[in-house]
């Protein structure tokens, strides 16, 4: 089964070897049909700490790293 690739934004990288990426998904209501925006952020590994706040990057799933982190940045 492929792993879920998901593009955001990164927020925070002030953790050792983490990131905080803000991906944000876009959907029509489903009675009103108005576009409705809503955000989730998602810890991921960045192993040489590569990424800065407000880089784009993609983010690929994988076993748990720790408590919070499941997904791995993805080098573009």
């Amino acid at each position: 089964m492929p792993k879920r690739i998901l593009q955001g934004t990164v927020v925070s990288d002030k953790n050792d070897k983490t990131v905080v990426v803000k991906v944000e998904r876009r959907f029509a209501h489903p009675m009103f049909q108005k576009i409705v925006r809503r955000s989730k952020k998602y810890k991921a590994h960045d192993e040489k700490n590569a990424y800065k706040t407000g880089d784009a990057v993609s983010i690929q799933e994988c076993a748990p790293i720790s408590k919070d982190k499941r997904w791995t940045v993805v080098t573009e």
